[in-house]
């Protein structure tokens, strides 16, 4: 059932973002839009309250809730960000805005731009591991908790993986490439008092 909700909610999320972005900008109902944008947030409640439900109600822990509680993690980091980002593409393909500025590429810029990054992810797994805290405390010690703990590990490795792959760009920075070999024309600098043959 857990699963099944997770898929369900993923599929809504996208389901109500196309039709809050179709709502906004292709029939112009820009409030209408906005209103069924702001309806995902209910998409992770949902899914919060059904898994607390099943555990009360005697469900043995097991990677289901663990799962649960980092696509909630994840969502809570990143939701924002996915809508806000497809929103301004959105309105420079069907409204005539101006294009979204896209990421840095290089340099203290970009390792800028991947720590905001790391930092979202640290947050969808401080959540997630919260959310698994919970669930062992709602629990109690009538059922085998090994496995939202393994799951709080597994958000922290993560977060882990991902800080590293960030501090690569900060301590080997990505240099813009070169210009093309052989555009440049080479000038000959001639000695002082020295004949050069025409």
């Amino acid at each position: 059932m857990i699963v099944t909700l997770i898929i369900i909610c993923e599929v809504g999320f996208w389901a109500l973002l196309a039709a809050g972005l179709a709502l906004r900008y292709l029939a112009g109902m820009r409030r209408l839009g906005a209103g069924v944008l702001l309806l995902e947030p209910l998409l992770e409640v949902v899914l919060l309250v059904v898994t607390a439900v099943d555990l009360r109600n005697g469900a043995e822990p097991d990677w289901k809730h663990g799962f649960a509680a980092l696509y909630i993690g994840y969502t809570v980091a990143y939701g924002h960000y996915t809508i806000t980002w497809l929103d301004g593409h959105a309105a420079h393909r069907l409204a005539g805005a101006p294009p979204p500025p896209k990421p840095p590429r290089y340099g203290a810029a970009r390792a800028r731009h991947e720590a905001k990054l790391w930092l979202r992810t640290l947050l969808g797994a401080a959540v997630a591991a919260g959310l698994l805290q919970l669930a062992v405390v709602y629990v109690g010690d009538a059922n085998d908790t090994g496995s939202l703990t393994a799951w709080q590990l597994t958000a922290a490795r993560a977060a882990g993986i991902h800080g590293v792959i960030a501090l690569t760009y900060a301590l080997w920075p990505k240099k813009p490439p070169a210009e093309h070999p052989g555009t440049a024309v080479p000038t000959r600098v001639e000695r002082p008092g020295r004949l050069t043959k025409r």
